[in-house]
């Protein structure tokens, strides 16, 4: 698999399990957070944009752009809502629907209603009435699965929450702990999504019947145990579905030589649950102005373009153009499972209670 999307998946994967410590990098500028001339925008260590891209925006803002990363994604949100009253930068990028009401509610965000925010579909912007935070990328989790292991065992390969639990699908599905994994605790909320607060809990019973392996994280999950990503080959793994995300299969293709037909693994499409990212201007941010004119920029069609060879994140804005590679080999998936964020926030941790119970005992 392409290093970059290791990284970008690895890091976005993973949930908070400590808070480490800030670590700088970017353009230089002026060591205060959102200090004179510089904005500083507090991510996750997936975060990446190509250096010809932040350049651009460096040259017609006037504003130095400083990159401050604290970790995975549930590292920074938290790390974001400890230093509230006194915040590392201007601008954070990188909460996600399952956490938005918690950074909400702790007030971390000051509103601001973003340009170019009438080019993202109205069904992204979950902050809608406050433009507290902006939607900037969304993402799918899904089962991926191993064509080739399809192929030579003449099955088809499941494509919904239904099918995996279905006899022919008995041990061949590996999947992340969603008490620790965030792709775990999404393929949960899509579950949740698809059966109700109560039928869930029925259908992960079943689930266990039939087999599923529950590891620790998506980097055991798909670069171990899953027999179709290259990692997984060279790993002799065994499982042909694994819960990881849409954009895998294009990634596995990535600067192969040359360009196949299509890609080893497939996506089911009727078992993704849709994640939205957000940014969103800090309070008590120092430079607002400069908070204001990076927001701006994550919206714009320069940065949207961007985003999806450097994090493997599909654009906001409606009206960014994909590159060929997503085109070629990613999943379409027009009906992804949702869940209000109101309600995770209100019964994320029950929810994780009562899976471990039902799974792990």
């Amino acid at each position: 698999m392409n290093t970059n999307l290791r990284r970008a998946l690895g890091a976005a994967a993973a949930v908070a399990v400590g808070l480490p410590a800030l670590a700088a990098c970017g353009s230089g500028g002026s060591g205060a957070a959102g200090g004179g001339k510089t904005v500083t925008l507090v991510s996750h260590d997936s975060f990446n944009v190509s250096d010809g891209v932040l350049k651009e925006f460096e040259k017609q803002s006037g504003y130095t752009v400083k990159v401050l990363k604290s970790g995975d994604a549930g590292a920074a949100v938290n790390q974001a809502i400890l230093s509230a009253k006194h915040p590392q930068g201007d601008v954070f990028f990188g909460v996600d629907n399952t956490l938005l009401s918690r950074a909400l509610d702790k007030g971390l965000f000051t509103p601001y209603e973003a340009k170019g925010l009438d080019r993202v579909p109205k069904a992204l912007q979950a902050d809608a009435a406050q433009h507290r935070v902006t939607p900037i990328d969304t993402g799918d989790i899904c089962v991926n699965y191993d064509r080739a292991y399809f192929a030579d065992h003449k099955l088809a390969p499941p494509q919904s929450f239904d099918d995996l639990i279905k006899p022919e699908y008995k041990n061949l599905l590996v999947t992340e702990n969603s008490a620790t994994s965030s792709p775990g605790l999404a393929f949960q909320l899509g579950s949740i999504a698809k059966y109700g607060d109560y039928g869930w809990q029925d259908y992960w019973k079943k689930l266990k019947a039939n087999g599923v392996e529950v590891v620790d994280g998506w980097e055991q999950a798909y670069n171990q145990r899953f027999s179709g990503s290259a990692a997984g080959r060279k790993a002799k793994g065994d499982k042909p579905l694994v819960v990881s995300y849409a954009s895998s299969p294009p990634a596995e293709v990535m600067d192969v030589k040359p360009e196949p037909k299509e890609a080893p693994t497939g996506v089911a499409t009727g078992t993704c649950f849709r994640q939205i990212e957000f940014a969103g201007l800090l309070s008590g941010a120092k430079n607002t102005e400069g908070g204001k004119a990076l927001i701006d920029f994550l919206l714009s069609k320069k940065f949207q373009e961007d985003m999806p060879l450097t994090m493997f994140v599909n654009p906001a804005a409606q009206d960014a153009a994909l590159p060929g590679l997503f085109t070629k080999y990613g999943a379409k998936v027009t009906d992804p499972a949702t869940l209000a964020p109101e309600k995770i926030a209100k019964n994320r941790d029950q929810w994780i209670k009562a899976w471990s119970s039902i799974v792990l005992k």
